[in-house]
């Protein structure tokens, strides 16, 4: 596989107003790959530069985060943004709240107490499906900005949801390793069937 400098590099290369790049599908190595820490091998310039990329590609997408393997790039960076723009009885049941954009930079996070909650979940590099994962409700999560501070904050709900599933790539790790098999459904018959309902309806129904 290609350095991520060399990656980098070319993506900067195509200059802003290129198209975003392609999303890397499940099957290709760097997505099982462990990502490299980010060590500021970029310019402040072109390490925003290179996140804005990361951006317009989540935002064509669309999505609510994008890790840098998911465009190719084995560095461990990724970008957050969800509207949450959701019908209230859903975003209530999924504590699905607004999240601003952010990027993050060397993210990692682990669980607070032991609640978990099951809700489905889709990832641009593995189109047209959803699963039901699993995950700790609330997480206590630490990363780095772009200009080297380390923060630490904590998220419940989809927000944690979303900070999870992105850091969990930068290890290799993909949401159908996490998921109930018997879950996973085409995207068209998530959206006709579950996507308003309780993970408990979609449990009766697909025997999970």
């Amino acid at each position: 596989m290609q350095r991520p400098i060399d990656t980098a590099r070319s993506l900067l290369d195509a200059g802003p107003d290129a198209p975003p790049p392609a999303i890397v599908q499940l099957g290709h190595p760097v997505l099982r790959t462990p990502a490299l820490p980010y060590d500021g091998e970029l310019t402040d310039h072109e390490l925003l530069a290179l996140l804005g990329i990361m951006r317009r590609t989540l935002q064509a997408a669309p999505g609510v985060g994008l890790a840098a393997p998911q465009i190719g790039l084995g560095w461990q960076l990724a970008v957050l943004e969800d509207a949450a723009d959701v019908p209230e009885q859903v975003a209530a049941e999924r504590e699905r709240t607004p999240m601003p954009y952010f990027p993050i930079v060397n993210p990692s996070y682990s669980p607070m107490g032991e609640t978990t909650t099951a809700f489905f979940e889709g990832c641009l590099s593995m189109a047209g499906y959803q699963g039901v994962v699993e995950r700790p409700r609330e997480i206590a999560a630490t990363y780095f900005t772009i200009d080297g501070e380390q923060v630490s904050r904590e998220f419940r709900g989809w927000p944690a949801r979303i900070y999870q599933h992105e850091t969990d790539h930068l290890a290799g790790t993909v949401y159908i390793d996490k998921a109930e098999i018997r879950s996973l459904t085409c995207a068209d018959e998530y959206a006709a069937r579950y996507a308003q309902q309780s993970v408990g309806e979609a449990r009766a129904a697909l025997g999970f």
